[in-house]
């Protein structure tokens, strides 16, 4: 059943207010009155390479409200410093007043992009795939409440026009038949063009060559744009540099389907329409530069040398640090792509910055900034305080972070029923990932895997978290551990232990979720393996205590005085 939605005359008096509020905008660009969104990506260093007419993409961007998009596929547990670069792209759309879009790949992940690969990628477990999924879908979740806080500090308030969106492409490829797939979108794709790529060329003469499914992401990828083209009105894909003959895949793509759709609904009959009103539906894009510093070297998980947007990977004592020691040939350029920051002030900035480079005044400001998005205020305060501190001592190089273990925040920081324990939000979540012994997990209560988490203070608040309605867990319910096509929660009930099994994905992870904000990716490992590798976990003394006990019981038998138990026989 649809569900229906009232528009109420307030709705369509917003919506009138905002069209009004946005052919003003345009009229005093078109006057040289005001930048152009185009011109201020330019001059900030976004744009790379425009898929088709720079013009045409000023007019669309200038005379529209149009959708932008941008997508990560989780082939990894986090993103890393290359991703940020597209999605500043998205940050700017947004607090311009455009529908920004980011879209994470859960589906398209199962495949992979060959783009710049020499091999096939290896098949993740679907344990592994999910974990990825549900980790950078946290920390695009985190980082856009970021970027609403820093909007605010730069004067850019929140209208009632504008749009955000985080959505996941498994909502749709799970369920798209493949015939509806090659009737649409393989009837306009041409193969010629496809064996033209650099990248197929270069794999067919490999040795190992390429996957059919390999040969058709770039069919699925433009299916993404297609459909949200269709349903969200995105018009315009922003991607990374090695992404431009995916871009124009889905452009071709999403032109062969509107004008040759056999949905009336969705045919855009090429004939009838007037110039200005096919042009106001032309999908377009663009591309930003490769991420690299002065001398050429670039930064990614090809590469090897990836800065991961992950704490638990890359630690906020890292983070700073990465981008403290960026030469100062290059630092003025990602001040320009990592921050909000005017271009006017970053000049005087720079001009500080000149008068003593021992003091490194541009790259404590980036790093920062960087941290401020990424990881929010608190983390980026405390790291930057750490960090100037550690410059006052006679010091010739930087700490570093020592390797951790299983590392949680103290017993006392994850009360959610306690009102003296510290708030958690999007500035200060703890981490996510965390291991746990089997028995501390099978045969076990939700409130009690809860305790033994870290995520409540004793069992009985466990108890009372799930009684309020404030805990969830990340598969559906009665299946053995399937997870739902998007990010999705299931409200805990406090059912017996054998139950939480139904919950747990490919036998060895488990999502959990209290609150907004605190979230554990629990992976689950044998007993003997967690007392091996030194951790610790609420709980775990006690269970081993009473196992060593139970075991000692077991060898010694029955007590020789103790009389001997006589059966009875049955009646």
């Amino acid at each position: 059943m649809t569900q229906k939605r009232n528009i109420t005359q307030g709705y369509l008096q917003k919506t009138l207010e905002a069209k009004l509020e946005w052919a003003r905008q345009s009229t005093e660009i078109k006057a040289g009155r005001k930048e152009s969104m185009l011109s201020m990506l330019e001059k900030r260093g976004y744009v790379n390479q425009i898929v088709g007419s720079r013009d045409d993409l000023e007019r669309l961007m200038t005379e529209k409200r149009i959708g932008i998009y941008c997508g990560v596929d989780p082939t990894a547990s986090s993103m890393h410093i290359g991703h940020l670069l597209p999605l500043m792209v998205l940050y700017w759309s947004y607090i311009k007043g455009f529908h920004a879009c980011s879209l994470l790949g859960g589906a398209t992940a199962q495949i992979g992009d060959p783009i710049g690969r020499t091999t096939t990628r290896d098949i993740q477990h679907s344990s592994v795939r999910k974990v990825n999924m549900m980790k950078i879908h946290l920390q695009l979740k985190a980082m856009w409440q970021h970027i609403e806080d820093r909007a605010r500090e730069y004067g850019y308030q929140w209208e009632w026009a504008w749009r955000r969106e985080l959505t996941n492409n498994n909502a749709w490829l799970h369920k798209l038949p493949a015939l509806e797939l090659l009737k649409l979108a393989g009837r306009g794709t041409r193969l010629g063009t496809m064996l033209g790529r650099d990248t197929v060329k270069n794999r067919m003469k490999s040795k190992e060559g390429m996957s059919f499914a390999e040969f058709t992401y770039p069919l699925l990828q433009a299916w993404d744009w297609w459909h949200m083209y269709s349903t969200k009105d995105i018009q315009v894909q922003v991607g990374g540099s090695d992404q431009f003959g995916n871009i124009v895949a889905g452009i071709d793509t999403i032109n062969w389907i509107r004008h040759n759709h056999y949905d009336p609904v969705f045919l855009q009959d090429e004939k009838p329409m007037k110039e200005k009103e096919e042009f106001l539906k032309k999908p377009m894009g663009f591309t930003v530069p490769l991420l690299t510093t002065s001398s050429g070297e670039k930064f990614g998980k090809s590469a090897g040398n990836a800065i991961w947007l992950d704490g638990e990977m890359t630690s906020p004592f890292d983070l700073y640090q990465f981008f403290l020691r960026m030469a100062d040939a290059d630092v003025h350029r990602y001040l320009k792509l990592f921050t909000f920051e005017p271009l006017n002030e970053l000049e005087k900035l720079m001009e500080e910055h000149n008068k003593d480079a021992s003091k490194r005044v541009a790259q404590h400001k980036l790093a920062k900034e960087v941290l401020r998005i990424v990881h929010g205020q608190k983390i980026a305060e405390d790291t930057e305080q750490e960090h100037r501190s550690l410059f006052k001592k006679p010091s010739t190089s930087l700490p570093q972070m020592p390797a951790k273990a299983n590392r949680e925040s103290p017993p006392d920081a994850n009360r959610a029923l306690n009102e003296t324990a510290p708030i958690v939000n999007a500035d200060s979540p703890p981490f996510h990932s965390l291991t746990l012994p089997k028995s501390l997990v099978y045969n076990q209560p939700i409130s009690r895997v809860l305790y033994h988490a870290g995520m409540v203070a004793s069992r009985s608040e466990g108890h009372r978290m799930i009684v309020n309605k404030g805990a969830y867990l990340g598969a559906r319910p009665g299946g053995t551990g399937t997870m739902s096509d998007q990010v999705d929660w299931t409200p805990s009930t406090n059912f017996e232990g054998k139950e939480t099994e139904n919950y747990i994905i490919g036998g060895d992870t488990l999502f959990v979720r209290v609150g907004k904000w605190k979230v554990k990716i629990i992976k689950i490992i044998s007993d003997e393996e967690f007392e091996e590798q030194g951790l610790m976990a609420p709980g775990w003394e006690e269970m081993r205590e009473g196992k060593e006990v139970k075991r000692l019981t077991d060898q010694k038998g029955p007590d020789p005085g103790e009389k001997p138990i006589r059966a009875e026989p049955a009646l």
